[in-house]
This record gives structure tokens, sequence and C-alpha cells, in this order.
């Protein structure tokens, strides 16, 4: 069972006059908070937090803070992790409507009947899924090191790949795994398709395209690279290429400007017919709703401790792999 405390941000109650930042640096001192961004937060958001990074990043992150508060600004089963991690310290995020597709398309009731068909599989499931379907699993993984976690699997073990369809089918490819795979996928990266990235690499021929291991498995076999969040800023930061495809959500776009300044940057346009890839549900946080979240330490993040410490295991056995 998941808990949680209901708590609506009350937006009116903010002084127009307040300087938030300021504030937020003078709430988070007082209660000894410690701010966790993602890279697809707003880009106050990202320049605000203690540490920017990805779901494996963040996770570790979480694991070894000395806070007494978490305010985790990314989404929800972010930080549903850090409270299995913490459950000492109060975890609040800045909207409890902030979701995911990836989780939402798993619920945990439906994912235990489905794996009554493989009894003797191996579970690995992508962080991007609730406590619950993390507490029916046997290890957690990240698209960072979904690789290593699949190659630490013996092999006369069969294996069940959750939530996301697009991440399994490209670490079987790399793993050389066959693996049975829940149907989920991300609502951003799923509308990368390679007409788009055709027509994109026909208008900037010397672009390299990179791409999040989320997106559909026939444009990850156009890309030159193939990574995490966090893999794919180190690729700008360090290839020598000057302009890059990115393929993934473009709150990224933030911290490879900051990294490669000259570099061009172009965000593969989702095929709704937007000009832009963006999660709706990272950009429901903003510096007024992480402002509120300090002040009145809700929305908090409640889990049953039975739940708790059968997700735990399973994340545990992530981290220890690095």
């Amino acid at each position: 069972m998941v808990t949680q405390t209901l708590h609506l941000p009350n937006l009116e109650s903010i002084d127009p006059g307040l300087d938030l930042v300021a504030e937020i640096l003078r709430l988070k001192k007082e209660r000894n908070a410690v701010i966790l961004g993602h890279y697809y937060q707003e880009p106050e958001i990202q320049d605000l937090a203690d540490f920017v990074g990805d779901s494996l990043q963040l996770s570790q992150e979480a694991a070894r803070t000395q806070a007494d508060v978490i305010l985790f600004c990314g989404v929800h089963f972010m930080a549903e992790t850090a409270k299995i991690l913490n459950p000492g310290k109060r975890v609040v995020i800045p909207d409890m409507d902030a979701g995911c597709s990836l989780s939402d398309r798993c619920p945990p009731d439906a994912f235990e009947a489905w794996l009554k068909d493989y009894p003797d599989h191996v579970v690995v499931s992508y962080i991007n899924c609730s406590a619950g379907v993390k507490a029916l699993s046997d290890i957690i993984c990240t698209s960072s090191n979904a690789e290593r976690v699949v190659r630490s699997i013996p092999a006369d073990r069969p294996i069940v790949f959750a939530p996301d369809r697009h991440l399994g089918r490209w670490v079987s490819r790399q793993t050389g795994r066959d693996m049975v795979l829940w149907p989920g996928f991300c609502i951003v990266h799923e509308q990368f398709t390679t007409r788009r990235v055709a027509l994109l690499r026909a208008q900037h021929p010397a672009a390299k395209l990179i791409v999040h291991p989320e997106c559909d498995v026939t444009v990850s076999q156009m890309a030159d690279f193939v990574g995490s969040t966090a893999a794919l800023l180190r690729t700008v930061a360090t290839d020598p290429a000057t302009s890059f495809i990115v393929g993934t959500e473009a709150g990224i776009l933030h911290q490879m400007h900051k990294l490669r300044p000259g570099a061009e940057l172009i965000p593969i346009p989702v095929d709704s017919g937007c000009n832009c890839s963006l999660c709706p549900y990272m950009k429901l946080n903003s510096l007024e709703k992480v402002y509120l979240a300090l002040r009145d330490l809700q929305p908090e993040i409640l889990l049953d401790e039975d739940l708790r410490l059968r997700a735990l295991g399973p994340v545990e056995r992530m981290l220890a792999l690095g």
C-alpha cells in the first residue's frame, strides 16, 4: 500500500513581491534540506538544485545525503525511491501530480498478475516504476546501468524486463539476452520517429545523432550514440563534433548548453506536430511550488513500511552494481 499526504499547492498564498530564490535558499538552510533536480526540470530549478542528475545519479545522491529533508524536483517515482532509501527523512515533491507515463502504464496489481505467467524469471524493472512494482522485482536498473544489470544475471536464467519495451529491446540487442518485455513506453520518446530523424539529418548532415534508449529501436538503430541522459551529456561535452541532434526530453539542453555553449543542439520534434519534446509531468514543477514545498513540507511522500522494505532490496541490489 502506498500512502501520501494530499496537498494542493496554494499558489495564491505566495506574496507576489517575494524573492522566491532567496526564500527557497533561506528555507533550505532552515530545514537542513537538500534539493535534488532531474535534468528534465525547468532551467531555473536545475540552477537552484544542490545536485542535478539522471535517475541513477539522483538515487545515489539520495542514498548518501545527510540532510533532514529531501526536496525532489522530478517526478513521483523518483521521490518514492528517495523515501525507500531514507525512511527517517522527510521527502517532499513540488507537485504530487508529477507522475510518469511509464509508471502509470504498469500498475502493481496488473504487473503481479502478469508475472504469474513467468514464475521462474528474474524480474528486472526500470527505475521508472512505482514502489509497488519495485517490490515485485528482483533488481532495479536505470538507463545508465541496465546493460550491466542484465549482464550480471546468469545466462541460464530467463528475464522479465519492465516497464519500458524500448529500453528492454535495446538492452536485449546489446547483451544478446532474450527477455520478456512489459509493453510500456515513455510518451515523449515514443513520439520520436525515423521520419522526423531522417528529415533532421538531411537538414543537418554534419550533426551527430545522439538518443536515449527509451526511443523506439528503429530510431536507436539510426543513432551515432545511444545512452542515458548522463551519457548524452558526456558525449556532448567530449565529442569533437560541433552539432548534435538530441533524442530525449528537451530539458537536457540546458545542461548541454552549459557544457558546450558553442555547440549547435537540435532537439528532435515529437511526431504530434509540436516543435519541442517536453515531458508534461516534469514541467508541472515550478519555483513557486518548490518554495511552497519547503515552506509547508508538503506534499510529502509516505510509504507503508512493509512495502518500503520489499522495494528496498531490489533498489539496493542496483546501487551495489553502480
